[in-house]
């Protein structure tokens, strides 16, 4: 099988995202989950995909000191980006609120940066997927953020929840992408790693 050319690797998961971690089962690879609590802080000239690219690369630099020689440490993040703003994790519901509204009838671009770390070298990629929200209504906004409460995650929705079944009109790019992880990107990295 393909991924028996893995077996020598030791892919470690730094994050605590349970839409991750089932990504790597559902590609059948075995990842140890380690994470290492970073500041997540970047600076403010930074723009789009330099936003996501900073920040695993951050979360990466927790494990540089550590690494064996087979092992690979895989650090990820991801932004909605929407007219020049990104809109982060929000900290309340009236900030949930905000952010739909303003995505509401409109395209908005999630990307999501992967970084690649061994004891040698470090690879940093990313992915750009656009996303279009029909008009949501303000029933509809509050009715997913009192039930789903979604202040985890960028943007303050998950494309793979009520929101995205019953809101996304139109998506261009990897649907993985959105979920929080370039899949198609990290299978072909990790094959290369050992070819």
């Amino acid at each position: 099988m393909w991924n028996n050319r893995l077996n020598g690797l030791h892919i470690i998961l730094a994050s605590g995202s349970p839409r991750r971690k089932k990504f790597f089962e559902e590609l059948d690879l075995e990842v140890a989950i380690d994470v290492r609590p970073v500041d997540e802080v970047y600076p403010d000239h930074l723009k789009g995909r330099e936003i996501p690219d900073y920040l695993a690369v951050l979360k990466a630099s927790k494990f540089k000191e550590t690494l064996n020689e087979n092992d690979v440490v895989i650090t990820s993040d991801t932004v909605v980006w929407y007219k020049n703003e990104s809109l982060a994790k929000p900290a309340d519901g009236n900030e949930a609120y905000e952010m739909l509204r303003k995505m509401s009838n409109d395209w908005h671009e999630v990307i999501t940066s992967v970084c690649f770390t061994t004891s040698v070298k470090q690879i940093v990629l990313n992915s750009t997927t656009h996303v279009r929200f029909k008009e949501l209504s303000d029933e509809e906004i509050w009715y997913y953020i009192n039930t789903y409460k979604p202040f985890d995650k960028a943007g303050a929705y998950g494309i793979q929840e009520w929101i995205g079944l019953i809101g996304i009109e139109e998506i261009k790019g990897s649907h993985a992408n959105v979920v929080g992880l370039p899949t198609h990107l990290v299978h072909k990295t990790l094959m290369g790693m050992v070819s």
